[in-house]
């Protein structure tokens, strides 16, 4: 199983929000850049980078820095946050990221999703952000009747080859992962399944890797020492 350090951007610094919620905002770090070193040292084969400016105002506000740690590392970042057009993606590419996140664009352009799915194949992930099964848009700030697993099954028609899926109740407050919605996804979705939200221990992990998820997302867990990356990647990577 993959596993993924989160390196959540806004204003420039590596915070953690709880929930999605921008007045909830914890800053870990004034420094992504050496933040990205210290996973990458402790042996992230990925890193999954969020401009949460970004997903907030419909365009990246911070591919400089994206840039900055694409330079100091050697391993793939993921990179997800306001990517809403082909030159937003076009712009990430640039900038040093091996992958990108389509998120709300998904919802509101599914042609557009088909078509950036069709140029960029395996580069390209959907991004899946569920309130009680319904998917939320714009930073997690606006809520739609989207039900998850027919979101996911109707991108894959269109050429999604997996999905990174946030359970936002759960994220950033070391509740543990949304293991039921995680395991019909994995059953029902016809795609590989990235988690992301939740995840407070190695035996949460374990329990992802059990249940057939592809890779796994850690944020808060990381930052306030409740998982060691190291002992992750040995335990399920």
């Amino acid at each position: 199983m993959d596993l993924y350090p989160a390196i959540d951007l806004r204003g420039g610094r590596c915070v953690r929000l709880v929930q999605g919620r921008f007045d909830a905002e914890t800053v870990y770090s004034d420094d992504p850049v050496e933040t990205a070193r210290r996973w990458q040292s402790e042996g992230a084969r990925w890193l999954h980078v969020v401009d949460l400016d970004g997903a907030r105002l419909g365009s990246p506000q911070q591919l400089h820095i994206v840039a900055q740690i694409a330079q100091a590392v050697q391993i793939p970042i993921q990179l997800g946050g306001g990517l809403r057009t082909e030159a937003d993606v076009q712009g990430a590419f640039a900038a040093g990221a091996t992958r990108v996140v389509l998120g709300s664009v998904a919802i509101q352009k599914p042609e557009f999703a088909e078509r950036i799915f069709a140029r960029w194949g395996e580069r390209v992930v959907l991004g899946v952000d569920a309130r009680e099964g319904k998917v939320a848009v714009r930073g997690w700030q606006e809520q739609t009747e989207v039900d998850a697993l027919e979101l996911i099954r109707q991108m894959a028609r269109r050429g999604a080859t997996r999905a990174i899926v946030t359970d936002i109740a759960r994220d950033g407050t070391l509740r543990g992962a949304n293991l039921e919605m995680l395991s019909l996804l994995v059953r029902e979705s016809g795609v590989p399944i990235i988690a992301s939200g939740g995840v407070a221990s190695l035996d949460d992990l374990t329990a992802l890797k059990t249940i057939g998820v592809e890779g796994a997302i850690i944020g808060q867990a990381l930052y306030m020492g409740k998982i060691r990356l190291r002992d992750a990647i040995e335990e399920v990577g």
